[in-house]
């Protein structure tokens, strides 16, 4: 509000729109993007109006996110569409933090397929180095009409689990008479 009793048209951006609340609190996979890079696919973990990302050796790649402060992040809707992108504030939780120590272990207790129990997890992320991000959102979201109406479809990035496979002569047994 204003001095002279009139509501200010300045926008708080502190206050977070009702879209990317609703969207965090759902969120299990997001696309983020550093320095307008490509956006890589990531599970993550809503806590407290935040996502938490975890990248680093044996855990999913994001080059370039442990080390900056802002990236870019889109969620998809119910009906699997992007519904919204905004920028986030990025920081990186330190092993021995009170933050780290709150954060970690709740991240690893939700970490599919992960050999060991989420305190062994937990210990491999501080030894390795591994990365424990936050991603706050700071300043205006993108939704609706402006989002891009393009598919922003790529080529899939080459990456060591892929291998090309023989295709075989045939399929089936020909008999012929």
């Amino acid at each position: 509000m204003r001095e002279d009793g009139r509501v200010s048209d300045k926008v708080d951006e502190r206050v977070t729109p009702p879209l990317v609340d609703e969207a965090v609190k759902k969120a299990a996979v997001c696309w983020v993007g550093v320095d307008d890079g490509p956006a890589y696919a990531l599970w993550c973990l809503p806590l407290d109006g935040a996502l938490l990302v975890v990248t680093g050796p044996g855990e999913q790649a994001a080059p370039g996110l442990a080390d900056c402060d802002a990236a870019e992040v889109t969620l998809r809707g119910d009906h699997g569409g992007r519904i919204v992108t905004w920028p986030a504030r990025v920081t990186r939780l330190r092993p021995g933090t009170d933050e780290w120590d709150a954060a970690a272990p709740l991240v690893a207790a939700k970490r599919l397929n992960a050999s060991g129990s989420a305190t062994d997890l937990v210990a491999r992320w501080a030894a390795e180095g591994c990365a424990v991000n936050r991603l706050t959102p700071a300043g205006t979201a993108v939704t609706g009409a402006d989002l891009p109406a393009g598919a922003l479809t790529e080529q899939p990035r080459p990456a060591s689990a892929v291998r090309v496979v023989r295709k075989p002569f045939r399929l089936h047994r020909v008999r012929r008479r």
